[in-house]
Parts: structure tokens; sequence; C-alpha cells
């Protein structure tokens, strides 16, 4: 049997592992002495500490006497390109990285040149620009590390 659990603790339910357990195997509806019999993932774990009292929001999928389902892997076997001929991508914004990831995928190498500031960097120059009204000209909205989507 599989269930998909949603339930708020407090927090020392939720970092105890055997009471976080014994409460999402109650929540299911499944006697305690379930627990030796049922497989028990914890999907997503968040703190909510809006209020004076501070409660976990737990998401968990538990298996009773059946094996849980495997975890997808998602890493994709991408190849060594570091000898490979090169092509020149320019801008490092999201095209700029797909295009650089499809390259990859093509076994060439990619070589990003971006002509703006890293994000760190980035950040400063666009706070002159709303605070001083000073716009540098390689540093700005429209460039640096990770384009115009960044902010």
């Amino acid at each position: 049997m599989y269930k998909a659990i949603s339930t708020v603790v407090p927090p020392e339910v939720a970092f105890t592992t055997e009471a976080l357990h014994q409460h999402l195997i109650q929540a299911a509806g499944l006697p305690p002495e379930a627990l030796p019999q049922s497989h028990i993932r914890l999907e997503k774990r968040s703190i909510d500490a809006r209020s004076r009292q501070i409660k976990v929001n737990i998401k968990a999928s538990i298996w009773h006497q059946q094996e849980p389902s495997p975890l997808l892997n998602l890493a994709l076997p991408y190849p060594n390109v570091s000898s490979r001929p090169a092509a020149v991508i320019v801008g490092a914004g999201p095209a700029g990285m797909f295009a650089a990831l499809r390259l990859i995928e093509l076994g060439i190498k990619p070589i990003i040149i971006e002509r703006g500031k890293d994000v760190r960097a980035r950040r400063r120059d666009l706070a002159a620009i709303n605070k001083a009204h000073v716009v540098h000209p390689d540093s700005n909205y429209c460039f640096g590390e990770g384009g115009a989507g960044t902010y």
C-alpha cells in the first residue's frame, strides 16, 4: 500500500527521526506496529516561523508491506569535450547557457564570452542605477552573468 502524506508537526517531532516516523505512520492511518514493515521517504520539510508557534510542514511517501519506487536518476551522460573543436558563444544568459549545453551534447567544446560582470559585482552596479542613476555600459540590467533574466 502506498500513501502520500502532508502534515504539520512541531520542530521537536520533525527533527527526531523516530518521533517523525511514528507520527507519519499514525497520519497514514496505520497502527504503530506497522512501522517495521513500512518504508518512509521524506519528500519535503519546510519550517513555518511566521507566527509565535513554529511549525514544520512535512510531505512524505509511505510504502507499507511493499518496496518503495526507485528514485529517478537524472544524471545525464555528457561527453568530455575538453579536447574537441571549440565554438564561441556570446553572452552568458539563458540562451547562451542552453547553447553551451547543446554544443556539449553534440561533442563540441563551448567557450562563453560575457562582456558584463558576475552576479555579485553586477548587483552593486544595479544599485547605482536605482539610487544614483549612474549606468555602467558593460554591467547593467542587460549585460552581465545570467543576462536580463537574472534581475
